[in-house]
């Protein structure tokens, strides 16, 4: 199974797109703090998101978060923004 992880993610229409992925594919999608939206069932119902119970969702406070719960272990990274690697610190 994939796990697709957004470290901070701003915007929320590629958010929604990239759920709706996940929701057809079974993907998981992870979302790391701060969110640049609101994820709350009313604002997602708002929005119209129809299909957001499919998601696999889980919500982590911070990368650090993220790693202590789920390792580091076999992890593809990419990135548009990064001002250091993520790979090489030690959390």
């Amino acid at each position: 199974m994939i796990d697709i992880v957004l470290v901070e993610p701003e915007i929320p229409n590629n958010t929604g797109a990239i759920a709706r992925t996940c929701a057809c594919t079974g993907a998981r999608l992870h979302l790391v703090k701060p969110l640049g939206f609101d994820i709350s069932a009313s604002a997602v119902k708002r929005a119209g998101l129809d299909y957001w119970h499919l998601v696999d969702l889980t919500v982590y406070e911070d990368i650090a978060d993220y790693f202590a719960r789920r390792g580091d272990e076999n992890l593809w990274l990419t990135t548009t923004k990064a001002p250091r690697s993520y790979a090489e610190c030690d959390w």
